[in-house]
């Protein structure tokens, strides 16, 4: 993959030859309000379920509707404001987590709470389309990879550190409270983004590429065709993990599991950050392979704790990383229509995750928990192979 171009031809600072780290975390703690934002419900179910009168069932459709927010948003929202500023733009991405966690926490009715979490997740779809592309506009070409690595820190810290703690929150202090305080931080990272991310302009109206353009690009393709089969391969695993752990007796043991898989997907993140620049297609085929081993050992050794807590960090470690890989090899290939790729890699990887439950799902209730790792292999070795033949890939 070769170095992509200046992502705008109107940028109005220079591009430093180091990581700006204040705007880059600034992009990941967005990042982790939105994972936040979309997983809190999950953690704060029973008292969501008494405080809005209606059954743990429906407040899990919370989450669904977030899901649909962004799977149906991102590519239209991202094709409507691409030839809006880059910086008011996000800011209004991120100013809207704030209005729909404040709706959260006021609304006593289900109704209302679940247009405030559809909306949540548009605002989400919006979001994750920009970041990739907005990280990498921030630096020289040659550290993109890295800045796109730093930007995307949020998500695992969120679900590996972020989710208990928003569950013990809301414990200590009450799920509106909880959203209410969700509000106060985006509000400070609102005055954090706007005082430290440098301003970019949108596509000019004569440079846009169709949405068609845009995936015939080389490299494209095989980027989102990795995305989905990986992201399909997690979340067979990761939505059911709760079944995948009884045949080694580790029911009791989710947050335990759960935790190790975080904090090794940070590991996987600094290291992927550390050579992503120099390295791109071998880490994405060293990131495949090491799933793929790891779904073999739990496959192999499924009565074994002691083995699935080592196949579990191997998993962090190889996924944790992906999605800087994916997104920094799709803003290379784009060029300057990154935010529209990033656009359709956000959809891809929700209808992974909708893939993910509804294939886990049926492998369930077909053939058991022990054909999920077979499943997962299969896949992953697709991916592999369609990395090896992608030849834009550098």
């Amino acid at each position: 993959m070769s170095d992509c171009p200046s992502m705008t031809d109107a940028a109005p600072v220079s591009k430093p030859d180091a990581l700006p780290l204040a705007g880059l975390l600034a992009l990941a703690c967005a990042g982790f309000i939105t994972i936040l934002t979309e997983a809190m419900p999950a953690g704060l179910l029973p008292q969501m379920s008494e405080g809005l009168e209606v059954s743990p069932a429906l407040i899990g459709q919370l989450v669904t509707l977030y899901a649909l927010g962004s799977l149906l948003a991102a590519i239209p929202l991202t094709l409507w404001t691409r030839g809006w500023r880059r910086r008011p733009l996000l800011l209004v991405a991120i100013g809207g987590f704030a209005l729909v966690n404040s709706l959260t926490a006021l609304s006593s009715h289900y109704g209302l709470t679940l247009v405030a979490r559809f909306f949540a997740g548009v605002f989400a779809g919006l979001l994750w389309a920009l970041l990739a592309g907005y990280a990498s506009r921030m630096v020289a070409p040659h550290l993109q990879g890295r800045a796109i690595a730093v930007a995307m820190l949020g998500a695992p810290l969120a679900l590996s550190l972020g989710v208990p703690a928003g569950t013990f929150l809301g414990a200590a202090v009450g799920w509106r409270m909880s959203f209410a305080i969700m509000t106060g931080l985006t509000l400070v990272l609102l005055v954090w983004a706007r005082w430290q991310l440098p301003d970019f302009a949108g596509e000019q109206q004569g440079k846009r590429l169709a949405l068609r353009n845009v995936l015939t690009l080389p490299g494209i393709r095989p980027v989102l065709w990795v995305t989905f089969t990986c992201v399909l391969a997690h979340n067979i695993l990761y939505t059911y993990i709760a079944p995948l752990l009884v045949p080694a007796g580790m029911a009791s043991d989710i947050d335990q599991v759960l935790l190790v898989f975080g904090l090794a997907a940070v590991l996987s993140i600094w290291l992927a950050g550390m050579w992503i620049d120099q390295w791109l297609r071998t880490l994405l085929m060293i990131s495949c392979a090491l799933f793929a081993m790891a779904a073999l050992a739990m496959a192999l050794w499924i009565t074994s704790p002691a083995v699935i807590y080592v196949a579990v960090a191997a998993w962090g470690l190889a996924f944790g990383g992906l999605p800087a890989l994916l997104q920094t090899a799709l803003a290379k290939s784009a060029g300057q229509s990154a935010d529209a790729a990033q656009s359709m890699l956000v959809t891809v990887w929700n209808l992974g995750i909708a893939g993910g439950g509804l294939a886990g799902g049926l492998l369930l209730q077909g053939l058991g928990v022990g054909s999920f790792s077979w499943a997962v292999i299969g896949l992953l070795l697709l991916a592999l192979a369609i990395t090896a033949r992608a030849r834009h890939l550098h």
